[in-house]
Order: structure tokens, then C-alpha cells, then sequence
């Protein structure tokens, strides 16, 4: 008879309890004011392992985020599972294609299984990079300023790779293009 102890069980049960945490924060943004003030930073951001961070993406390749710098980075950590992530994706998608040309890039880092987040991908025919993660995810959530895990959350990055603001919970169209208007 083969036994699972509980040195096998313990990283299942800690992805289980971030998701958790995750699922309890996933909510909406705080404010309905669609007003371009940017909330004040939290000072946990650790920008340099942010743009460390590498995560693989749909195809399984490794990326580093520091590719993207340079850019307006818009980068946002969200599950398919979660509404208000799901509900501000399309928004995403359209912002995207609007000012991508001018230097603005998502880059999505998804809280689930892979398999489930290409179908939503694939659905919601995301255009921006989508990373995939588990626990070195989580840890480069916690990096960006993500303290508790809460899920939808968003980070701006300027062209010159300096957090300009962070937001737990579902951003409106609106609100998020009068974040990113001044930094393109």
C-alpha cells in the first residue's frame, strides 16, 4: 500500500490555500470613480524582482518581463475562474489593440491550469502575452505589491520601468485608459 504523507501533500495544499486567499480578494475595484488619479503605490513593490521574474507563457516557453521594458506594462495577474477577472479582460483586449503601437503592452499572469487558461484565452481572444503560473507566480504577485493575493490585481509600469500604480479588483475601461493615456 502506498501512502501519501505530508511532505507530498504540502505543495498542493499550499496552491490550494493561495488560490483560497486569491478567491476571497477577487472582487471589484474599491473606487467607481473612472477619474485618472492613481491610487498611492503600496511600499512592498519589489521592481527589480518584478522585471527578474520569468514565467512560462501558453507554449510553455520561458519569458522574462523584462522584455517589455521600455514600454507602458500593464501587467495583470487574474484566473479564469475569477468574475471580475474575466469581466475586465475585454476591456484588456481592446485597450490593447488600441495603443499597442504606441507602446503599450499586457502581459497577463494567469492563476489556474494551463489547459483551462488557453481555452479562455482562446475564447476571449486575448492579444497581449499571457503567463502562466503557480507558486513563482503568486511570489512575483507578492513582488509587485500583492500582499494578501487578492485577484483581479494590476500593476502600471512607465517606459522606464517604475511602478506608477497598483489596483486590487476589476478596472473599468475608462478608468484604466485615463491611467495609461499619460504614460504613452
Amino acid at each position: 500500500m502506498r501512502r501519501t504523507g505530508p511532505v507530498r501533500a504540502a505543495p498542493a495544499l499550499a496552491l490550494l490555500l493561495v488560490l483560497g486567499l486569491a478567491l476571497v480578494g477577487c472582487g471589484r475595484e474599491s473606487s467607481s470613480s473612472a477619474a485618472a488619479t492613481p491610487p498611492a503605490l503600496d511600499d512592498s513593490i519589489r521592481i527589480d524582482a518584478v522585471w527578474a521574474a520569468r514565467l512560462p507563457d501558453l507554449a510553455g516557453e520561458e519569458q522574462a518581463l523584462a522584455q517589455w521594458r521600455g514600454e507602458v506594462v500593464v501587467l495583470n495577474f487574474w484566473a479564469p475562474w475569477c468574475p471580475p477577472c474575466r469581466e475586465e479582460i475585454p476591456a484588456f483586449v481592446r485597450l490593447q489593440e488600441r495603443y499597442g503601437e504606441r507602446g503599450l503592452r499586457f502581459v497577463g499572469v494567469a492563476l489556474d491550469d494551463p489547459v483551462k487558461v488557453a481555452e479562455f484565452a482562446d475564447q476571449n481572444e486575448i492579444n497581449y502575452p499571457t503567463l502562466l503560473g503557480g507558486l513563482a507566480a503568486v511570489e512575483l504577485g507578492r513582488s509587485a505589491g500583492n500582499r494578501l493575493g487578492g485577484l483581479p490585481y494590476t500593476l502600471i509600469l512607465d517606459r522606464a520601468g517604475n511602478p506608477v500604480t497598483s489596483i486590487t479588483g476589476e478596472l473599468s475601461e475608462a478608468r484604466l485608459e485615463g491611467l495609461i493615456q499619460p504614460l504613452l
